[in-house]
C-alpha cells in the first residue's frame, strides 16, 4: 500500500512511525512533513491546507489511503475533498470535525444531549461576556475562544482584570483571529485531567489507552498554556470504573449525539476529560489525535495501524480486536526557549544520530529541519522524546536520561512530566 500523511508535527511522525511497521505498507509520503519525518518517509512540499494540489498528488502517485491528521484541513473539508475524488481517507468530514473546530457547537451539543460538561455561556459581544463573569463573580473562570487556535485558545482567568483582559485579547484584539468572534465562558472545574482517543466509525466506538497531558509551559504547571509540553499513558487517574462511567455517559453518548445530528464522525476522536468530585466531565473533544498524546498512545498499540484504518473507513471496526501493550510510556518535549511566545529558529541539534534518534528512547520531530545532514530547530515544540517501561517511573527516567543526550541554544523543557496532578 502508498499511504501520504498530512501534516509536519510529533503527531504526525508517530504516526508515520506506527504505519512503517506495517507489513502491507510499501510507501509512505508525508505532505509537507519535517526534518525527522524525511528519514521515515518522503516529504513533498504541499501545504496542509492545499486540497487541490494533495487530491492531485494522491491521483498522480496511486495513494491507497491519505491519512489526514491535523484539525485545520479537517475542519476545511479535507476528507470530503477526498472522498468525492474517489480517495480512501482516514479522518472526519467537516461536518463533523465541526465538534472541534467550534467550541459552541460541542458545548450546545453537550447541552442537548446530556453529555456531563462544564456550565457555559456563549457569547458574540465582549460587553456583554464581560457583565456576565463580573454578575457570576466565580474565580478562577474559563473563557474559550469559539474557533481552532493551535490549542492555545484557552485562558483560566484567576482574578476580575484576567477574565476582562482575557476577553479583550480573543474578541477585540483578535489573538486568535475570527476564531475568537465568539467565546465561551464556562465554569471552572477541579480533578485530575485525562485525555482518551477513541476510533469510531460512526457505528462502534473503540477507546485507545489512556493518557495525560501537560499543557503549562512550566513546571508546576505554571506558566502559558501550549500545545503540550510531554505525555504520559496510562493516566494513572483513569480507573476501570471510571472508563466505564465516560463509556456509558460520554463516549456511546457522544457517538450516537452525532449520528443524531446528521454529522456522523469517523476517525479519531479524542476526548479531554476532567474528573470531577462529581464525575467524570468533558473539557473538550478534538476531531483528531492529540498532539503529544499521539506519541505515547501509538508506540502501545499492538495491532496493525492500517487494519484499523481500513475498519473504520469501512465501517467495520466492531469486527477488529485492538490489542495494546501492556507498559507506560512518557513523552518528553523539547522546546525552543521563549515557547508559547517568540523564540529563534534555525538553532543546530546536537545529540541526535543520522536518523534523528538517540539511544534509549524514540525521538519525534515536530519543529525540525534536515539541511547538510544536520538537524536545526524549525518550530516552538521541537522533539518529543519518548520510552516505555514495565512501570512509569522507569519510562520517565529513560525518557529523561535521553533528553540530556539531546541539545541545542536554549532548549526547553518540563522536569515534573507524571509528576503532577
Amino acid at each position: 500500500m502508498r499511504i501520504l500523511v498530512i501534516g509536519s508535527g510529533g503527531r504526525e511522525h508517530a504516526i508515520i512511525r506506527k504505519l512503517k511497521e506495517s507489513p502491507k505498507v510499501d510507501k509512505i509520503y508525508a505532505a509537507p512533513g519535517n526534518g525527522g519525518i524525511s528519514k521515515d518517509a518522503e516529504c513533498v512540499d504541499i501545504g496542509a491546507m492545499d486540497k487541490e494540489k494533495i487530491v492531485a498528488f494522491s491521483k498522480e502517485n496511486a495513494i491507497d489511503i491519505v491519512f489526514v491528521a491535523p484539525d485545520d484541513p479537517l475542519a476545511a473539508g479535507m476528507v470530503d475533498a477526498l472522498i468525492a475524488n474517489g480517495i480512501r481517507a482516514f479522518g472526519p468530514r467537516a461536518e463533523a470535525a465541526i465538534i472541534e473546530s467550534s467550541k459552541v457547537f460541542s458545548k450546545n451539543l453537550m447541552k442537548k444531549y446530556n453529555i456531563p460538561t462544564a456550565d457555559y455561556e456563549v457569547f458574540n459581544d465582549p460587553a456583554k461576556a464581560i457583565e456576565y463573569i463580573e454578575e457570576k463573580n466565580k474565580y478562577p473562570v474559563v473563557i474559550k475562544a469559539d474557533g481552532l487556535a493551535l490549542g492555545k485558545g484557552v485562558i483560566i482567568a484567576q482574578t476580575r482584570k484576567e477574565a476582562r483582559d482575557a476577553v479583550k485579547e480573543i474578541m477585540e484584539d483578535k489573538k486568535f483571529g475570527d476564531s475568537g468572534n465568539n467565546v465561551v465562558v464556562e465554569e471552572f472545574l477541579t480533578g485530575p485531567e485525562v485525555s482518551v482517543l477513541a476510533f469510531t466509525d460512526g457505528i462502534a466506538l473503540k477507546p485507545m489507552v489512556s493518557s495525560k497531558d501537560h499543557k503549562r509551559a512550566y513546571d508546576n504547571d505554571e506558566g502559558l498554556n501550549t500545545g503540550g509540553m510531554g505525555t504520559i499513558s496510562p493516566n494513572p487517574y483513569y480507573t476501570d470504573e471510571i472508563a466505564e462511567v465516560c463509556r456509558k455517559t460520554i463516549f456511546e453518548p457522544t457517538v450516537s449525539a452525532m449520528n443524531s445530528e446528521n454529522r456522523t464522525f469517523k476517525g479519531c476522536l479524542y476526548f479531554g476529560l476532567m474528573i470531577t468530585p462529581d464525575g467524570p466531565k468533558v473539557i473538550e473533544y478534538n476531531a483528531r489525535f492529540g498532539d503529544p498524546e499521539a506519541q505515547v498512545v501509538l508506540p502501545r498499540l499492538k495491532t496493525d495501524l492500517v487494519d484499523i484504518i481500513e475498519a473504520v473507513i469501512d465501517e467495520r471496526l466492531s469486527q477488529l480486536d485492538i490489542e495494546w501493550k501492556d507498559e507506560a510510556t512518557a513523552c518528553v518535549v523539547m522546546a525552543s526557549g521563549g515557547y508559547p511566545l517568540a523564540y529563534k529558529k534555525g538553532l543546530e541539534i546536537t545529540g541526535l544520530d543520522e536518523d534523528g534518534q538517540v539511544s534509549g528512547a524514540e525521538v519525534f520531530h515536530a519543529g525540525t529541519k534536515l539541511e547538510n545532514g544536520k538537524f536545526y530547530t524549525n518550530g516552538g515544540r521541537v522533539l518529543g522524546v519518548t520510552s516505555s517501561a514495565k512501570t512509569l517511573d522507569d519510562a520517565l527516567a529513560k525518557a529523561y536520561e535521553a533528553v540530556k543526550k539531546i541539545s541545542f541554544e536554549g532548549e526547553h523543557y518540563r522536569t515534573d512530566i507524571g509528576r503532577t496532578k
